[in-house]
């Protein structure tokens, strides 16, 4: 169709092409990762290896809570074992979805007492609701691993009513630091240059512009650390293997060499050593953002304030504070 478009009328289309024709990059493999799920839901002790997610899980529920209103219909992005549907009650929630690209973990969701829950095998990339037809859309640790994150939180948008709202909890940049700077120096000693073991996590300043483009205001972002402590990187990296959380991208080295492995195990304890063990960061990222709707308040206009900023301090003055 652009053989036919003038030349001079090339400027106008640029924008568009840009806009609308921006290639996805598809960095995880989602098949792999459904293995890595399923796999690891089989086990006989996946519950020994839930307590980041059940942490993050029970702190995302408390923010449902926080909202003063009872949602009719919501959804549970990514729900895994139910880390966040096992601590949402029925007098905040009427209806509730889990979807999931794990089947064996939907089925191990047991829910709250007088909670209406129900599962529904879905990838996470492909979010299909009707239009307008939920009021609440929380996901906990699932959404790192979107290849496409824009598209997914458009798709949110869609589905959720005016005035619905979005609550979802995803690592950060700064997650399992030690681990990742520890086998780039061991790889870099013994081979000479680096390969990726760890997945890339969003930065916390890309997450409210990505909220905002995908049509989200009233935005609440704000970070937490969780630092957890292991006897030796090797326990770390068994235990992200019982989360599912092992690398999924198709770029990860399927091998590392022993002699790699025990020189990044050294690194780590000397760079990263406390007590008796190692300690391993997990940064959480929480996000809330609203749809927008009429009845939601409005930022006063410019030039409307009656006090201005410099006065502010006579203002706070306990001598000029009305004592009664």
């Amino acid at each position: 169709m652009f053989t036919a478009i003038r030349a001079q009328s090339l400027p106008a289309i640029v924008p568009l092409v840009r806009r609308y024709c921006v290639p996805v990059v598809n960095i995880f493999d989602r098949k792999v990762k459904r293995l890595q799920r399923e796999r690891a839901a089989k086990s006989d002790d996946v519950a020994l290896y839930d307590y980041i997610k059940e942490e993050v899980g029970y702190r995302l529920s408390d923010r449902i809570f926080d909202v003063k209103r009872v949602f009719k219909n919501a959804v549970d992005l990514g729900a895994g074992r139910g880390y966040v549907t096992n601590h949402v009650l029925g007098e905040t929630v009427e209806q509730l979805t889990a979807v999931d690209l794990s089947p064996t973990m939907l089925a191990q969701i047991k829910g709250t007492p007088g909670l209406d829950f129900r599962v529904r095998e879905m990838d996470e990339e492909k979010f299909d609701f009707e239009a307008d037809s939920l009021d609440l859309v929380v996901s906990s640790l699932s959404l790192h691993w979107i290849n496409d994150l824009p598209a997914c939180f458009r798709a949110v948008n869609r589905a959720l009513r005016p005035d619905g709202v979005f609550i979802g909890a995803m690592f950060g940049g700064e997650t399992l630091y030690e681990l990742r700077s520890s086998l780039q120096l061991a790889e870099v000693e013994r081979r000479g240059g680096i390969s990726p073991h760890l997945s890339p996590f969003t930065q916390i300043r890309d997450v409210g512009m990505l909220l905002n483009r995908a049509n989200f205001n009233m935005l609440t972002i704000d970070t937490d650390e969780i630092v957890v402590g292991f006897p030796s990187m090797f326990e770390l990296m068994w235990d992200l293997k019982g989360m599912a959380e092992s690398n999924a991208a198709f770029n990860r080295a399927l091998h590392i060499s022993r002699e790699t492995m025990m020189a990044a195990a050294a690194i780590y304890k000397d760079m990263y050593s406390k007590e008796d063990g190692v300690t391993a960061t997990f940064q959480v990222i929480y996000f809330v953002g609203w749809k927008p709707c009429a009845s939601q308040p409005k930022p006063l206009e410019r030039g409307s304030a009656n006090v201005s900023l410099k006065d502010l301090g006579k203002i706070m003055d306990p001598k000029n504070v009305n004592k009664k």
